[in-house]
């Protein structure tokens, strides 16, 4: 009888064990973001936060894009919002083939391009303004300016794109600064994949030797 007392009582201290511990409160994992089809979908039911949610997602992107078409901080700040208003009108029509960052920074690049073309109307600007926000993103490897300040290597960077084929700029931009893989360039641009790695190519074959001929001693 006292062996039969010891072990209820064992099995009934363990069972109180046991629920004490599982009462013990199990912190609640932190909520995944929403993708960006998510906060689609909760701007077209209503929520008008959602939008600002996604332009606040891909503004820097959306910035550095325009900035490295442009080479002047107010311009690209025109660009994105400018492009940003094409967007809220014309969201409805998104068919959603693609990615909403993929489709946003094809509004932001042509955005830019036109802004540009206008620019070129109007004369020239100023001297390119140094915007410390954007990096040197768009350097190649071996790259001879690799020991200048990097206000200078801006500068010479930005002459460096300014002198290479738009198309071949654009292309490079969308991939570097855009961070868009190749597939999502030929969707934004409506070219092949082969044509982005040609484009993509030529364009650091360019501004290896632009950047070299800046920077000879």
């Amino acid at each position: 009888m006292i062996a039969e007392r010891i072990t209820v009582s064992s099995e009934a201290s363990n069972l109180t064990r046991g629920n004490r511990q599982a009462m013990v409160a199990v912190p609640a994992a932190s909520p995944a973001p929403l993708t960006d089809e998510q906060l689609l979908a909760k701007y077209t039911a209503g929520d008008r936060h959602a939008l600002d949610e996604l332009f606040n997602r891909h503004r820097e992107p959306a910035f550095r894009v325009a900035y490295r078409l442009l080479g002047q901080e107010a311009d690209a700040l025109d660009a994105v919002q400018e492009a940003f208003v094409k967007v809220i009108l014309h969201l409805d029509g998104f068919e959603r083939r693609s990615s909403f960052k993929t489709w946003l920074l094809r509004v932001v690049s042509n955005a830019a391009l036109d802004l540009a073309r206008k620019r070129s109307r109007r004369g020239p600007l100023p001297e390119n303004e140094d915007c410390g926000e954007v990096d040197s993103g768009l350097m190649v490897q071996d790259d001879p300016a690799r020991g200048m300040e990097n206000a200078d290597l801006r500068k010479a960077l930005d002459k460096a794109l300014a002198e290479i084929p738009d198309v071949q700029r654009q292309t490079l931009i969308l991939h570097v600064e855009g961070d868009l893989s190749y597939k999502e360039v030929a969707e934004v641009l409506g070219i092949s994949i082969g044509t982005v790695m040609s484009r993509l190519f030529y364009a650091r074959q360019r501004l290896k030797m632009a950047l070299s001929e800046q920077v000879k001693p």
